[in-house]
């Protein structure tokens, strides 16, 4: 009986540790979300001061996914404060995300580069590299949209396997 008492007790400070770690993990999150927007936020009135609103693009949309990432991230962790379950899909949704966010940033790069006159051997390599950079971030977006469309539609097979 005594043993039964030291378990529960043990669990019940071990669920209360664990919840003292999300909520501080949320906070701290919460806190670079809204770094993160006013970085955005900062970028965008600083571009539009100047007149720089075109150069400023790539900058500004890299701050707000990061943005939504860990808006994302930060969903992840109130699901799991209230169901005491890690749900994957968010996670997948995450990844969705920043691999978005990359081919964005790519496209951009590559297209800055396209501008140039002259091709470089270096800038022929960079160019090569990042093709197949977005080829395998456009296959890893099928992977995740599909991983996501499996957990959507059969919830109930994910569920009884935890």
């Amino acid at each position: 009986m005594a043993e039964s008492t030291v378990r529960q007790r043990f669990d019940y400070s071990l669920s209360v540790a664990e919840m003292a770690i999300y909520s501080a993990l949320a906070v701290l999150l919460s806190l670079t979300i809204l770094a993160a927007l006013a970085s955005a936020c900062k970028l965008l009135l600083d571009s539009l001061i100047h007149w720089t609103v075109a150069t400023q693009t790539l900058r500004v949309l890299n701050e707000l996914l990061i943005v939504l990432m860990l808006a994302e991230i930060l969903h992840t962790v109130r699901i799991s404060i209230r169901s005491h379950v890690l749900v994957t899909e968010p996670f997948l949704v995450v990844g969705l995300i920043a691999s978005i966010r990359r081919i964005l940033v790519i496209s951009l790069e590559m297209a800055t580069l396209g501008r140039e006159l002259v091709w470089t051997s270096d800038s022929t390599q960079v160019f090569r590299s990042s093709m197949i950079e977005l080829g395998l971030l456009g296959l890893l977006v099928l992977v995740l949209v599909f991983s996501i469309t499996l957990l959507r539609r059969y919830p109930a097979a994910h569920a009884k396997e935890d």
